[in-house]
């Protein structure tokens, strides 16, 4: 067969013109392209992470600690609703849309989208109106009236995300990450302005709590329908490209005396000059034969993802349904309860914020992981975990005792009083668990454990639920605390026993325990000390007023001087060598130039 390609103009598609017929190719699978992709992806995830833990502390600060409350124990309910519409769906569409494209089917790809929004916008409108309806239900089930108008409002956000999702889906198959990018960031953003703004107004007109917090919930629902406007103008805007391209194809195929070719000898078309690269896998979808078939294979696809995403979510909502219920019967109100709640919330942000930066920093590892897997280095692969965890349970131990030992300043700094700052101190405990747990899952996946982690994070939330039961009732929220921290230990232990059976790793007591004990040492009386010595330097010079200036002095600058020794301890302990500083993706060799000028290696 004869044929000749080229480059349309007016959009990123190269045709191949095969006799007299016209063929269209996207080029978007490139690596090049991929990699840009995620870059942009993860970026965007960082940015609305961010901006979506740093929200909690303003919020805290103009309603108090009954509104954090509230929030914080509806919160993670609507999260685990929206984690169902917004986690394996775009997945799945993603996934199918990529397929057609791929064979050319360009319509196939916009029937997926088309079918996935009327699933989602149903399901959406559904959970909304059962969320909305059921919410004294769920407040009964919390054990607390105060929550119900939060629910309601919750309820709204569930007309706009579900759909939001599936476009983002949509355009993620087709390679195209920008439209997913903005519309995270400015969910995000409209999210906590609306939040913000609608507090100040209430507060000032002196709301109670239960309704104020409602309306920063109320944010959600402002950020989802920013974000779903962002994704129908990228929408609005791909059909209107689409549509100039079919009219120039149709024009060059005009000219060269031929006719645009039908979907199916378009797909035969691929499949012989990419050497049946995805005939099988097209042809399958091909032979879905109207929308309750193509349902039903979008639905055996995105479940299972669902699934896994929901593990994480499902400990925070642990604490929704017992803690709430257990401090009252100590003898709290409903309203105490919430503020209660509210204070033993402090740290989630602190914590949630370290475990974002363990995220992220796990994505260095994986790439040289998954390439040393491909080439059947064993030897390598079992370097490359050990490795991998050992930076994370260092940067776990760090997080958790500086958090630890600053808790005071700390809190004080964020959220202007020093109440819960022993709950805090427990929570902190947290980061240690939290983190070897997010890189240990991340390292299962690369070698083909995909459904373990999440396994074993369901374990980790029912451990949570037991102990809280256990720990609550006589230790208040600090049982709590010290139980979320167990819980997470727990996933993290599963998914190291996992790992070092496939692995091959070989852990010891003393790197594990014993110098890690020092540096931590160390590290504790530096930033400890710096912070107490700030406070005394400032009361002697007249410049502390107790307040949020001098803990916010004494508590960056107890940080800044405890990450130093501890940096210093791990080296000449040897906790981490100068050949392993550099094999760190990406930030290895300008840290160990960093170091190497600072003198600390020779």
């Amino acid at each position: 067969m004869n044929w000749t390609a080229g480059r349309e103009e007016d959009g990123p598609v190269s045709y191949i013109q095969i006799g007299n017929q016209v063929v269209i190719i996207t080029d978007r699978d490139t690596a090049g392209r991929l990699l840009k992709g995620a870059l942009i992806l993860s970026a965007a995830a960082v940015i609305s992470k961010l901006i979506g833990t740093l929200q909690k502390i303003p919020m805290q600060n103009i309603g108090g600690d009954g509104v954090f409350g509230i929030y914080n124990t509806v919160y993670p309910f609507y999260t685990v609703l929206i984690t169902i519409a917004a986690a394996g769906f775009p997945v799945a569409i993603s996934k199918f849309v990529a397929e057609y494209e791929a064979a050319g089917d360009r319509e196939g790809g916009q029937r997926v989208i088309r079918l996935s929004s009327l699933l989602l916008g149903v399901f959406g409108l559904l959970v909304g109106l059962l969320t909305y309806t059921g919410a004294p239900l769920l407040g009964s089930l919390i054990d607390n009236t105060h929550v119900i108008p939060s629910i309601r409002a919750a309820a709204a956000a569930f007309l706009f995300v579900p759909v939001m999702s599936a476009l983002r889906g949509y355009f993620q198959g087709l390679q195209n990450m920008v439209p997913t990018a903005v519309s995270q960031v400015l969910e995000q953003t409209v999210r906590v302005a609306v939040m913000i703004i609608l507090l100040l107004m209430m507060v000032r007109q002196g709301w109670g709590p239960e309704r104020i917090a409602a309306g920063a919930i109320l944010g959600s629902a402002a950020g989802g329908a920013a974000g779903l406007v962002v994704m129908l103008i990228y929408w609005k805007r791909h059909i209107r490209t689409a549509g100039r391209m079919s009219v120039n194809i149709h024009q060059a195929a005009a000219s060269r005396g031929g006719s645009v070719v039908t979907r199916a000898e378009k797909a035969d078309a691929l499949g012989e000059i990419q050497a049946g690269q995805f005939e099988s896998e097209y042809s399958a979808r091909s032979r879905l034969q109207g929308r309750r078939q193509l349902a039903a294979a979008l639905l055996r696809y995105a479940l299972p993802v669902c699934l896994s995403a929901l593990a994480v979510p499902l400990i925070n909502l642990v604490d929704t349904f017992t803690v709430p219920r257990l401090l009252k019967r100590e003898g709290l109100d409903e309203a105490g309860v919430m503020i209660v709640f509210g204070i033993y919330n402090r740290g989630l942000p602190l914590v949630q914020l370290i475990m974002m930066f363990a995220m992220t920093l796990s994505a260095l590892f994986i790439p040289s992981l998954a390439e040393a897997k491909l080439k059947g280095e064993t030897e390598l692969v079992r370097k490359q975990c050990g490795l991998s965890l050992r930076w994370f349970w260092l940067l776990g131990l760090a997080s958790a005792v500086g958090l630890a030992v600053l808790a005071e300043p700390i809190n004080i700094m964020l959220y202007t009083d020093n109440r819960g700052s022993t709950v805090m101190s427990w929570m902190a405990l947290t980061a240690v668990g939290g983190s070897v747990s997010i890189i240990s899952a991340a390292l299962l996946q690369g070698l083909g454990a995909v459904r373990a982690p999440a396994v074993h994070m369901l374990a980790a939330a029912a451990a949570k639920a037991a102990l809280n039961w256990l720990l609550v009732p006589s230790l208040g929220t600090t049982g709590a605390a010290i139980a979320g921290a167990a819980a997470y230990l727990l996933a993290a232990a599963l998914n190291i026993a996992l790992l070092a059976r496939l692995a091959g790793l070989r852990l010891t007591w003393s790197a594990v325990v014993l110098k890690p004990a020092l540096a931590l040492a160390a590290m504790a009386v530096a930033a400890a000390g710096t912070a107490w010595g700030t406070g005394a330097t400032l009361g002697a010079l007249g410049a502390a007023d107790g307040g949020r200036t001098s803990a916010a002095a004494a508590s960056l600058l107890g940080v800044a001087a405890g990450a130093a020794v501890f940096m210093l301890a791990a080296i000449k302990a040897r906790l981490l060598t100068e050949a392993e500083l550099a094999a760190l993706p990406k930030l290895g060799p300008p840290l160990v130039r960093l170091l190497r000028s600072m003198r600390v290696l020779r």
